[in-house]
């Protein structure tokens, strides 16, 4: 039984190899994504959950610029005690590391009117339908 390497280029995740019986894309659901975020949406809107575990809410920036999500921590602010004191670690499972997420945001939705809450270390955005997004049906003529 042979094994396949998958290697991924620009080319490959613009055009998903269309053309290519054996594709090489990955889709992001078998890719490492640097950190965990939940994205759905339901009947109320968009909704974008993010761990922020060891986080503080005053040390997370959210900036929303046209149709533009932006979440960002900056971790240099923090320091633990291992950090300060060098700890040799017996197992490290907790990744307190920066991070710079953002997101392109469909019309469909009222960036605007975004609302965030931070919840038992679950940084939670909604963003609601914008006004006049309903489905269109045209009558062809």
């Amino acid at each position: 039984m042979s094994t396949l390497f998958y290697e991924r280029n620009p080319f490959d995740i613009l055009v998903r190899n269309f053309f290519q019986d054996a594709s090489t894309y990955l889709p992001l659901a078998e890719t490492k994504v640097p950190h965990p975020v939940d994205i759905y949406t339901n009947e109320k809107g968009l909704f974008f959950e993010i761990a922020c575990t060891g986080i503080s809410k005053e040390d997370l920036k959210i900036e929303t610029q046209h149709n533009i999500l932006r979440v960002n921590y900056d971790k240099s602010k923090d320091a633990t005690c291992c950090e300060v004191n060098d700890c040799d670690y017996i197992h490290k499972g907790i990744a307190r590391r920066s991070f710079n997420l953002g997101w392109k945001i469909d019309s469909k939705f009222d960036l605007s009117k975004a609302d965030a809450e931070f919840k038992d270390g679950l940084l939670i955005i909604a963003i609601p339908f914008a006004k006049g997004a309903e489905l269109k049906t045209l009558k062809i003529k």
